[in-house]
């Protein structure tokens, strides 16, 4: 072999060598953001409408709550081991606080909370002459599930804003701290739907 093939075979197997070194680098990234920075969630079920529906994508940011504590009106992600699954809600109050729900009214330490992503829905039943949040025993809060209307330390209290149709904190209890994935922050499929969460 001459000294100009023993060249250019040296310089294939160098390229070779560095596609396959920045592939490996990008496997690597791709496993640290998966497991330790972000993960995707489809959403399942009705629980969320109208701020989210069965199908969507969203990526949630699992090291914001590494870093502070969860606060009132964001959506979570949590596992919730009696179910085997994870579920999506939003966060109504925190350690400390004493809450109130009666009909489609939310008082938290006494005071009134105004929640946006209820509006329309409330809005709706009203015109039909109904409360929005109407359906089951145990849709308000405190109920006969509970001793205690403060939000033990290590907990948060979740609801679903689809109130009439979603398994949570009223029948679930406290969310642990300890089972929060993260924090839901971007809807990314369908495509036509992309957008940040609003957390207010």
């Amino acid at each position: 072999m001459t000294r100009s093939g023993r060249s250019n075979g040296n310089r294939a197997q160098k390229e070779v060598f560095e596609w396959v070194k920045a592939l490996a680098i990008a496997a690597i990234l791709v496993l640290v953001i998966r497991y330790f920075l972000f993960a995707p969630f489809i959403v399942d079920g009705p629980s969320m409408e109208p701020t989210f529906y069965t199908g969507e994508r969203l990526i949630v940011n699992k090291v914001i709550y590494d870093i502070r504590k969860p606060h009132r009106g964001e959506v979570i992600v949590f596992h919730v081991p009696e179910e085997g699954r994870d579920f999506i809600k939003r966060v109504i109050a925190v350690p400390g606080d004493k809450v109130k729900y009666q009909d489609d009214d939310l008082y938290v330490n006494g005071e009134k909370v105004d929640e946006p992503y209820l509006k329309e829905s409330i809005a709706e039943a009203k015109a039909n002459g109904e409360v929005f949040n109407n359906q089951g025993a145990d849709r308000n809060f405190p109920n006969a599930n509970f001793t205690t209307d403060v939000v033990p330390e290590g907990t948060v209290l979740a609801f679903g804003d689809n109130r009439r149709n979603s398994k949570d904190s009223r029948m679930i209890g406290f969310i642990s701290t300890k089972e929060i994935v993260g924090r839901a922050d971007i809807i990314f499929w369908p495509m036509d739907n992309i957008s940040f969460v609003n957390h207010e």
